[in-house]
């Protein structure tokens, strides 16, 4: 096996941009309504210009403890990587994850958009590049 680490390696970009989302005071049908949020899944990565690998999935999940009184868990793989959302309706708290490699994604409108699909009163909102190291090119032939 090649240590690769000791390859010179070309120019690196990131591989991609992971935005997460904690939103307070939520609401709205989406925080309850499985059918709703799975729309949401089904046509949220054609909107942004990605591609569904699978059908969305959610599912209800009760309370599992004090911290966690259950929700809607809805998740989508894309080929782009996924989106997923966890939904806590009797504390109006929702988090989102959206992982992508599309290189022009819209951040800001992105997150605008989550924003307003669960009518957040405030959101704590995480950007992080992803695979800051990405080599440019194929280190193995």
């Amino acid at each position: 096996m090649t240590d690769l680490t000791r390859l010179h390696l070309p120019k690196r970009v990131p591989f991609g941009v992971h935005i997460m989302i904690d939103g307070y005071c939520a609401g709205g049908r989406l925080m309850t309504d499985e059918t709703a949020l799975r729309a949401l899944l089904y046509r949220l990565p054609e909107e942004m210009g990605m591609h569904r690998i699978c059908e969305p999935v959610v599912v209800s999940v009760g309370a599992n403890c004090h911290k966690d009184p259950g929700g809607l868990s809805g998740f989508v793989m894309i080929a782009e990587s996924h989106i997923s959302f966890h939904t806590f309706p009797a504390r109006g708290f929702v988090t989102m994850d959206l992982y992508t490699c599309q290189d022009d994604l819209d951040r800001e409108g992105t997150v605008a958009r989550l924003k307003s699909a669960f009518d957040l009163v405030d959101a704590d909102v995480y950007v992080q590049d992803r695979g800051i190291r990405y080599p440019e090119r194929d280190l193995v032939a």
